[in-house]
């Protein structure tokens, strides 16, 4: 027995099989406010079926294009023919078996292999979706952002950056210093182009921070963080706007047909959206500085 369970996150509709034992409050809480009902209409981007049979290996040649460790474990992305295959050993589990997840070569479909034994499986399923989503929601004018996000005043506010740079603490100043200012998002925001906008989305991913806001709002600025000794905001311009969104973004880069859309929707992002740089300090200063330069 299976459950099949829907959630609309930026405005995308796209479904979770679990087992007929899993409970899905349990296993996804940060998804609660994104879950909707079989009945939900629109088009479905994607359908994830989980299962707890071990993943085997169909001897297909693959190419490895990437691997990390992060508060994941470790995580590798490999490509063969026909689909892309995502390996997450977190050291949970013991003879070496690792949780995969095998997407086909347009993400609309995809199968989890996962070990039940493993305590933060929910964790890794969560991890996965968001794979997933990231690289489907590029053929939909939209992209997964790493970044975070504050709203104010019916608008909304994404801050950029390298890890370490700052990001939540420069979020933390703005709430702290500039009135009516909340946050939508620490980690994962999604932006989309909608009527002519950008509109940034809170998400079921938010890092450390439990944030999972099923809130939209339009895009008012956005500002690359730097450390620095001063407080200071650059205006940028045209592929100098677009150089500094591209870094934030998550897509496969090795896949000519996500890199394409990615461009395209980054292009007009930079054109709809003031875009700056920002060299701060941590304090309520650099908040005040950004808020300024940023919301004209």
């Amino acid at each position: 027995m299976r459950n099949e369970y829907f959630f609309r996150v930026a405005g995308l509709l796209f479904s979770v099989t679990l087992p007929g034992s899993w409970d899905v409050e349990t296993l996804l809480p940060s998804f609660r406010t994104f879950r909707c009902g079989a009945w939900a209409k629109g088009m479905r981007i994607f359908r994830l079926i989980v299962t707890t049979q071990p993943f085997v290996d169909d001897g297909k040649r693959t190419e490895l294009l990437g691997e990390s460790s992060n508060d994941m474990g470790h995580v590798r992305l490999l490509r063969d023919i026909d689909n892309y295959r995502v390996e997450i050993d977190n050291g949970a589990v013991e003879n070496g078996m690792v949780h995969v997840m095998v997407a086909d070569s347009i993400f609309d479909c995809a199968m989890a292999y996962l070990r039940p034994e493993d305590p933060s499986v929910g964790t890794v399923l969560s991890s996965m979706i968001r794979i997933l989503y990231a690289q489907a929601v590029l053929e939909y004018d939209g992209v997964s952002v790493h970044a975070s996000c504050v709203s104010q005043n019916g608008r909304s506010f994404l801050f950029l950056g390298k890890s370490g740079t700052g990001k939540s603490t420069h979020a933390r100043q703005w709430l702290e210093t500039i009135p009516d200012c909340h946050l939508l998002n620490d980690d994962n925001p999604v932006l989309r182009i909608e009527g002519g906008r950008v509109m940034a989305y809170g998400t079921p991913w938010s890092g450390k921070t439990p944030c999972y806001k099923n809130e939209c709002y339009p895009v008012a600025g956005i500002a690359r963080l730097q450390q620095a000794g001063t407080n200071r905001f650059t205006l940028l311009e045209g592929p100098e706007a677009f150089a500094a969104l591209l870094p934030s973004c998550s897509a496969i880069r090795q896949d000519a047909h996500l890199q394409e859309a990615l461009y395209r929707t980054l292009i007009q992002m930079s054109e709809l959206v003031l875009v700056g740089w920002m060299e701060c300090l941590p304090n309520g200063e650099a908040a005040r500085e950004c808020a300024f330069s940023i919301d004209k």
